[in-house]
């Protein structure tokens, strides 16, 4: 502005007056020396004085800016039923068949972009916003199952068996499984109806996530939970996330070293080592979420002797030792809640446990 310059040449003479040199004054206004000078020529015509560039540069129209009747034109082409369907790659070539010639793809392009068409029109619709499922807490076990379908290659090329497998999130426990040759609402349906009949379960109220598939959804399944008693909760299409228990289950299945390198012989062979797995996880593998107690010593609540136990001789250890120790002993507390699909107030707040295998 003219004013600042104006009042930037007068604190500067003010400084050089008073004895301050002429270039530490403009360095303390961050402005050169012959920036000062300019402005000291031009100090007799305030409009001189003035930034022209910027005016010029308002002022100054593109020889060929589209006019708004050609920009509402290519719109108009672009939505017609013809052309409402393919890019401009494909809409110019076809104008220019019928001896028409509107602009380049690029302007094309462009003027689509500013109007908020270039990725959706004609038949293709914005994405649809799905919800993230509710979020549920277990404070002990049968209260919420986390269930899903993996495959295990057979000796044949081509061919996998599926593994049909539920998992109680409270205590990791692996509380039902089947494998079979296909994909059916049906073998789902009787697996929940036997794991509800081993763990005891006759109480409305266990919640059964699952993703979208066609054997969880179908209506086989659902009739069943129904008639159960258990609530149904599904996971939002193509979001792995949701249901990070079985996927994390199904990873520490297939990444153990017991995992055969070489494809199952047959069907029985299949669930005879999957049987093995089982028995394996629930009774020996000490699972990190848990504070290292196997599932099946958390699922029984063996886990609340076990952890004071470890408390004390660690207490025990840092009293023998305390050179050794810089602060407080492991936390072997026991974990009371864990949340499948917390909200994001519960994650911040820190009540919502972690998702790991």
């Amino acid at each position: 502005m003219p004013e600042d310059r104006q009042m930037a040449i007068e604190l500067i003479d003010e400084a050089c007056t008073a004895g301050a040199r002429q270039a530490r004054a403009c360095a303390v206004l961050e402005i050169d020396v012959r920036t000062l000078r300019r402005w000291q020529c031009q100090q007799r015509d305030e409009k001189r004085l003035s930034d022209r560039r910027r005016e010029a540069a308002a002022e100054r129209v593109p020889v060929n800016k589209l006019s708004p009747e050609e920009r509402e034109r290519i719109v108009a082409v672009c939505n017609e039923p013809t052309c409402q369907s393919l890019p401009p790659s494909q809409i110019v070539p076809r104008l220019a068949d019928e001896g028409e010639y509107l602009a380049s793809e690029s302007t094309f392009y462009r003027v689509l972009r500013e109007d908020g068409q270039q990725q959706r029109r004609g038949r293709a619709q914005a994405p649809r916003k799905v919800p993230k499922p509710q979020g549920f807490k277990a404070e002990g076990p049968n209260q919420v199952y986390s269930w899903d379908i993996t495959y295990l290659a057979a000796a044949i090329r081509g061919v996998f068996y599926r593994l049909y497998m539920v998992e109680d999130i409270f205590n990791r426990k692996i509380v039902g499984w089947e494998v079979h040759e296909d994909e059916r609402a049906d073998h789902a349906s009787v697996l929940i109806r036997k794991t509800c009949l081993a763990e005891g379960i006759c109480e409305e109220g266990l919640v059964l996530h699952s993703d979208n598939g066609g054997p969880m959804k179908g209506a086989t399944m659902l009739a069943t939970l129904q008639r159960l008693g258990v609530v149904p909760s599904f996971s939002r299409p193509s979001v792995s996330d949701d249901n990070p228990y079985s996927e994390s289950l199904f990873r520490t299945l297939k990444y153990t070293p017991a995992y055969p390198s070489k494809p199952f012989a047959s069907l029985s062979a299949a669930r005879e080592w999957v049987h093995r797995f089982v028995q394996w996880y629930n009774e020996e593998h000490r699972h990190s979420s848990i504070r290292y107690v196997t599932p099946g010593q958390r699922h029984r609540g063996e886990d609340i002797a076990i952890l004071a136990a470890r408390k004390r001789l660690y207490e025990d250890a840092k009293q023998a030792r305390p050179e050794r120790w810089s602060g407080e002993t492991r936390n072997w507390t026991p974990i009371d809640e864990v949340w499948l699909n917390p909200t994001r107030d519960q994650e911040s707040d820190g009540t919502a446990q972690k998702k790991v295998a």
